[in-house]
């Protein structure tokens, strides 16, 4: 006693709250290699999740009013998705080969423009220093060779890896449509059976926060590539198509995703066009862009995703680092969906309107046990 008291408090608190927020350091830091390992399983799991939600009401129609057999719908929806995403890719790249031979052209223009401006100023670059730069970088391409093989290998390996990814998510998709309910009724009832029904309700929480968000980020992402593609047709840009289509997939990254497609559209501008094309593409994006931050998503996601920017900020950077790009992009959604769960079990609903629905996962768990094990039951009484 004598000893602990030698101790002043404000050390003994210090080192009370050190050795937690070491503890917690070691857990984010296991967790973050972890996701960072086993990323080609959970986020195709994830991206399934939410492709999920946005879907189901697809299902539900075909069931409910076209009188498909579940397994039918959902096979049918899983189809149907993945013609209409290979249709925008393939057009797209039409697009993009039918244009970037014509863009090109105009970047060696502009770049023979540059060389004759550079030859008129006084650094006094000619063309035959300009040729001895080239042929010194061309020797150190092939003094690099075995690592351009190695990084052409990484590539052929991150193809392979994202087609694994795509394949188990369009398979867990399909199951997760035509069984989901059964599934999570299956996860549920490995919990001790008085958290049961809490974690359900949690559960139907988050699933409306992963659907607000899934819905809204679809529709902000829309107006983004539609502005700003309405935007650069106008100018006579070329390339629109898949200027929109990539502007509209990046739209899901939060922060850096706007900030790279408004640069390329920039870039595209200044290339075909010139500086006073660029600056006025430049606004058209500011203004696109202060449209959907400032007005779209606060009225669309409103309550249902309520995330301090600071936690976004720190989502995505983690996200990144587990995942890279699909990491930033899956970050923003699990953790609005975390956070509605984690404020549910500890006493705050989100959704109050929801209620409570014990017969929903009552009757999951009675599909899920069949009447075999009903009857087996009984005789064992």
């Amino acid at each position: 006693m004598a000893a602990r008291e030698a101790v002043p408090l404000s050390v003994r608190v210090a080192a009370a709250w050190s050795w937690r927020l070491i503890l917690i350091g070691v857990v984010v830091g296991a967790l973050v290699f972890a996701m960072a390992t086993a990323k080609v399983i959970w986020v195709p799991v994830v991206v399934a999740l939410l492709l999920t939600v946005l879907l189901t009401p697809v299902v539900e129609f075909l069931t409910g009013t076209l009188r498909f057999p579940r397994g039918l719908a959902a096979t049918t929806t899983v189809v149907g998705l993945v013609a209409v995403v290979g249709g925008l890719l393939t057009l797209a790249g039409q697009q993009i080969a039918q244009g970037f031979a014509a863009l090109w052209d105009q970047a060696l223009d502009g770049f023979q423009e540059l060389l004759l401006t550079l030859e008129d100023t006084p650094l006094g670059i000619d063309s035959e220093q300009l040729s001895l730069y080239l042929d010194q970088l061309v020797a150190q391409i092939g003094d690099n060779s075995n690592m351009l093989v190695s990084g052409a290998l990484s590539v052929t390996t991150t193809i392979g890896q994202v087609l694994i990814g795509v394949v188990i998510a369009l398979f867990c998709l399909l199951f997760f449509l035509k069984d989901g309910k059964i599934i999570w009724a299956w996860l549920l009832r490995l919990l001790p059976a008085g958290g049961r029904h809490r974690a359900y309700e949690a559960s139907r929480r988050g699933v409306v926060t992963l659907g607000s968000y899934v819905r809204a980020q679809i529709l902000v992402a829309l107006v983004d590539a539609v502005g700003i593609g309405i935007g650069a047709a106008i100018l006579g840009l070329p390339l629109v198509i898949p200027l929109m289509v990539l502007i509209f997939l990046a739209s899901f990254i939060p922060f850096v995703g706007a900030i790279a497609t408004g640069a390329i559209a920039v870039l595209v501008a200044l290339v075909d066009q010139g500086l006073g094309t660029a600056l006025i593409m430049l606004l058209i994006v500011i203004g696109v862009q202060q449209l959907e931050s400032n007005v779209l998503q606060p009225l669309l996601l409103g309550h249902a995703v309520s995330l301090h920017p600071v936690a976004v900020l720190l989502a995505v950077t983690l996200g990144s680092i587990s995942a890279g790009i699909v990491g930033a992009l899956l970050a923003v959604p699990i953790t609005a969906t975390l956070n509605t769960v984690v404020l549910y079990l500890h006493g705050r609903d989100k959704f109050p309107y929801l209620g409570l629905d014990p017969g929903g996962l009552d009757g999951q768990l009675a599909r899920l046990d069949g009447p075999g094990a009903r009857v087996r039951a009984r005789q064992a009484g």
